[in-house]
């Protein structure tokens, strides 16, 4: 961040006062800017016994799998979000079950949501974002083409509260080990 969204004038990066973090800040007409984690949003969308999973179409991780997930909008609920992901990358309708997993991603900024969700019906299809869309059993699942430590965890989660038949919230701090 180079210039000040409010007045255009070059900005300082600085501990302001009363603050205990570095922000960026305009020292013409005050406003610190600050900066805040992304919310990526999405879904587990199931179908008796299996997972609606998308073929990435765009990077990071091209060709990879992954859940239909993506960044929060303004102006939209988390729930709203993960609904809205999933009609953009798998063309599916879902009804939203309840909050599954809570991961955050200290080191690169993000925290992601992922909620239970119902698939409607069985027409789906690839969106703009997504190669191919597919239903996986668990031993169908592509382990080793997972896209994200994130989806990794929260299906291997997924799988295991299913053989208990309960599935509590799940919370948990992922710290980064590359590739993503």
């Amino acid at each position: 961040m180079n210039y000040c969204s409010q007045c255009g004038s070059a900005l300082i990066h600085s501990i302001p006062e009363g603050d205990n973090r570095h922000r960026h800040s305009c020292p013409a007409c005050g406003t610190i800017h600050y900066e805040n984690p992304k919310l990526v949003v999405g879904c587990i969308p199931e179908w008796e016994d299996k997972i609606l999973l998308c073929k990435r179409a765009i990077e990071p991780r091209h060709g990879f799998w992954t859940l239909p997930a993506g960044f929060m909008e303004n102006g939209e609920s988390t729930w709203e979000g993960a609904v809205r992901e999933t009609l953009e990358e798998a063309g599916a309708r879902v009804e939203i079950l309840h909050l599954y997993s809570l991961i955050n991603l200290p080191d690169i900024n993000q925290v992601y949501l992922m909620f239970r969700a119902r698939l409607l019906d069985l027409n789906f299809v690839a969106g703009e974002e997504s190669l191919e869309v597919k239903l996986f059993n668990e031993t169908e699942i592509p382990w080793n083409d997972l896209a994200f430590s994130t989806i990794r965890a929260s299906l291997n989660r997924y799988f295991e509260d299913r053989r208990r038949g309960e599935y509590p919230l799940h919370t948990e701090d992922i710290h980064r080990k590359l590739p993503a």
